[in-house]
């Protein structure tokens, strides 16, 4: 199972048709070779094996993050 978890995007390197995202404040570029859509600093979008595969909804993406957040806290409960 793949979780694809929200990636803002906080950098462009058109040049070589790769963004920097960060994802849960981790930095680092993926391909964006498979865009079609533009992309802007500040974007969402969700990365599969190195590749930008679409944007999201800032709502959605922020509602998604939230609940990973959740998890990660719970986890860290149950590992104490």
């Amino acid at each position: 199972m793949c979780l694809s978890i929200p990636s803002q995007v906080v950098q462009l390197h058109p040049d070589e048709q790769c963004v920097t995202v960060q994802t849960l404040g981790v930095k680092r570029k993926v391909s964006s070779h498979l865009m079609t859509e533009p992309m802007a600093v500040g974007d969402y979008v969700l990365i599969h094996i190195g590749f930008v595969m679409n944007k999201i909804d800032q709502a959605d993406a922020e509602q998604s993050l939230a609940l990973y957040q959740e998890i990660v806290k719970e986890m860290e409960a149950t590992d104490a």
